[in-house]
């Protein structure tokens, strides 16, 4: 298995990145997301790899993130989905977003990714919600993908003091955060406290 590729940058489009390592030059299929990360050619870079080997060949991905390399081998995981699919999700939506979205079960979400119908949608939230809230994925996500700004994750904000209200009774990041960032960050901490455990007790007899 090829863990990753270290060299110089010799080609890159919209969905390839080849690096050259020691004269082998490594064509990676790859996202936007990851694109838009690379330097210049010429430059030297680092993408985490998965190689897919099957009848009738072998084909490198590349990912400058290790969140992102996740995603996609969650993705390919699901029924239906392949690797082509795959990286037009991770195109249109980043990996943290992604990882609120399944969390949170929005199946509607992925529907608007090219090539993506709604019976696919859902397999993906059905097969990958339970293993993002298993791993705590979505603690490893970023304020800015939540739907309130990074402000209101400050110490003193209703927000923060939520969340922390709601960590001390048990709950934890992947039940919370879904439920949390739909509402609104101005209210009183109370107030969201109490409409994120009506949330919480919703979700778990729905």
């Amino acid at each position: 298995m090829i863990y990753s590729v270290r060299g110089k940058l010799i080609y890159k489009d919209t969905s390839l990145a080849v690096i050259e390592c020691a004269g082998v030059g490594y064509a990676c299929r790859t996202t936007l997301s990851t694109v838009s990360e690379l330097g210049d050619i010429g430059s030297e870079q680092f993408l985490y790899t998965y190689l897919s080997v099957k009848e009738d060949g072998a084909e490198l991905f590349g990912f400058k993130s290790l969140k992102e390399l996740d995603c996609f081998k969650m993705l390919i995981s699901v029924s239906g989905v392949g690797p082509k699919a795959a990286l037009s999700i991770l195109s249109d939506i980043p990996a943290d977003k992604f990882i609120m979205l399944a969390a949170s079960g929005d199946s509607k979400a992925f529907t608007k990714v090219k090539g993506i119908g709604a019976k696919t949608a859902q397999r993906i939230v059905l097969e990958l919600k339970d293993k993002i809230q298993k791993n705590d994925l979505i603690s490893s996500v970023s304020s800015q993908s939540y739907n309130f700004p990074a402000a209101d994750f400050n110490e003193n904000s209703n927000i923060s003091e939520a969340v922390s209200a709601l960590t001390v009774l048990g709950y934890s990041n992947a039940e919370i955060m879904p439920v949390i960032s739909k509402l609104d960050a101005s209210l009183p901490s109370s107030e969201l406290i109490k409409l994120a455990l009506k949330a919480i007790a919703s979700a778990k007899f729905s």
